[in-house]
């Protein structure tokens, strides 16, 4: 006989399981971060960190417009906009991508080579654009629940504030205003995130799917560190790659 199929977790069991793959697969655990929060990494190190970074930075408005491109529901393309806003920002704030930028500058980078997108890494060039596609292609449900890396994004720009500030010359509300900036707008973004997906995902072979796109979302985030780690800790630039001294500020 075969086995019944299972009904779908309580909201409180399904949110907790959702929480349980942060606290185990989000890259606040990588020991790139610990190298970086503790003060451990070169300036070279710090620069190739937020030139990979900014790949996945200016790819956040555009997965979400890919998103948006797919909703029929008004209110919810209203309530995802505000996504797009904080990234791209107005014609003279410009929102996290400038302020990206700025860090970019302060740790002694030529804003405009960041921004071209010159020197990224093979690997995170790959991973950020594997989600970029899973949130245009996948159901609606799974890029929602890919997008709840925010429920633990507060902790780790924290974490980055705090180490930055003690460890770097560079680091300054100005420098550090893209991190600021996020532990009030994440909260309010994953708020909303997470009671779609809790709501939405009733059945548990939804829940299976929407458990399955967070995972999916971590391991981007993680595979971006692996990379950075290998090239620029273990000194294995691959071709083409940002490597010191290049895109240098004037």
């Amino acid at each position: 006989m075969k086995d019944l199929p299972q009904g779908p977790q309580g909201r409180d069991d399904f949110e907790a399981r959702l929480r349980a793959i942060g606290a185990e697969r989000y890259h606040d655990r990588h020991p790139f971060h610990a190298r970086l929060h503790g003060g451990d990494c070169t300036p070279d190190q710090v620069r190739a960190w937020v030139i990979n970074r900014w790949m996945y930075q200016s790819r956040i408005p555009m997965k979400d417009a890919a998103f948006m491109s797919r909703v029929e529901d008004p209110a919810l393309r209203r309530a995802w906009r505000k996504r797009i806003e904080d990234h791209d920002g107005g014609v003279t704030e410009g929102g996290g991508i400038r302020r990206w930028l700025a860090l970019a500058q302060a740790v002694g980078l030529d804003p405009d080579y960041v921004a071209s997108g010159a020197g990224i890494m093979p690997a995170t060039r790959f991973a950020v654009d594997a989600y970029v596609r899973f949130v245009r292609d996948m159901p609606l449900l799974d890029a929602v629940a890919a997008s709840l890396t925010e429920l633990f994004a507060p902790r780790i720009h924290a974490q980055r504030i705090e180490g930055l500030l003690a460890h770097y010359d560079f680091a300054d509300d100005s420098s550090l205003a893209y991190f600021k900036k996020r532990l009030t707008e994440a909260p309010e973004d994953v708020k909303f995130g997470l009671d779609y997906v809790l709501t939405h995902a009733d059945t548990r072979e939804k829940q299976d799917a929407a458990a399955a796109a967070l995972i999916f979302k971590t391991d981007v985030l993680w595979a971006q560190l692996d990379a950075l780690w290998h090239g620029y800790v273990e000194r294995n630039i691959p071709p083409g790659a940002w490597r010191p001294g290049e895109g240098m500020a004037r």
